[in-house]
């Protein structure tokens, strides 16, 4: 079983669409999959179309996350909820190509890689037609999180990514209190693995709604950051 986890917040225009290009790809593959859509009690009710779409969908698992607001949080209620022996993530906003699934899982299905990560920064990858604005940005945070964090992310190439795959063995026994909405640094400071494949894809233009990111969440960023750096130098002493 693969267990996929969206989070979602205000996607309501991107939800039916999603759903269906996820599960155009997985119901090609030999496994049975679910799909746990994790939403922050949304005003514009996405949770309430998934659920709609869940009821003549039996593969599509809604939780609404009443009084919840952080992405990263969703994500970790999602997989306590999912059944599947491989976990993964991805955003709703049709940024992340569920096409690329199948190239993500390959690796774990053949015991190559604990951890598979969609990346932008190795070959053949990308971010698109992102502003100057945004691309500076996107590089400042990969940049803070390489210099407080360099012996997680020395072998890491875009430990930013949203979309990821992994045993679920690699979280079993690991304590995760993420915050803000970057939760593979939590999974690379804490999870247990030791292979990491990383696959090139290239991340899309948002089409519908708006994105989430702002002050609040890069401070919260780098609050995590901080917070997972001094988790580290106190292991490195004992």
């Amino acid at each position: 079983m693969f267990s996929l986890v969206v989070p979602t917040f205000n996607e309501r225009a991107n939800i039916g669409p999603l759903i269906g290009r996820i599960e155009a790809v997985l119901k090609q593959q030999p496994f049975e999959f679910e799909i746990i859509l994790a939403d922050d009690n949304s005003p514009d009710e996405t949770w309430r179309l998934a659920q709609e779409i869940a009821k003549e969908d039996s593969r599509l698992h809604v939780i609404r996350r009443e009084g919840a607001r952080r992405l990263a949080t969703a994500v970790v209620d999602g997989w306590k909820a999912a059944k599947g022996k491989i976990l993964g993530v991805m955003d709703a906003d049709l940024q992340h190509p569920p096409e690329i699934l199948p190239d993500l899982l390959g690796p774990i299905l053949k015991r190559r890689a604990d951890i598979v990560i969609g990346s932008r920064h190795t070959s053949g990858g990308g971010v698109g037609e992102w502003n100057l604005r945004r691309r500076f940005i996107s590089w400042g945070a990969a940049t803070i999180a390489f210099l407080v964090l360099p012996q997680i992310l020395r072998v890491v190439q875009d430990p930013m990514s949203g979309f990821f795959l992994m045993n679920r063995s690699v979280i079993d026994s690991a304590l995760l209190k993420p915050r803000g909405y970057k939760i593979l640094l939590e999974i690379l400071a804490k999870g247990n693995y030791r292979r990491i494949v990383e696959v090139q894809y290239v991340f899309e233009e948002r089409k519908n709604g708006k994105s989430k990111l702002g002050l609040k969440q890069y401070l919260e960023f780098i609050i995590h950051v901080e917070m997972l750096a001094s988790k580290a130098r106190v292991h490195s002493h004992l």
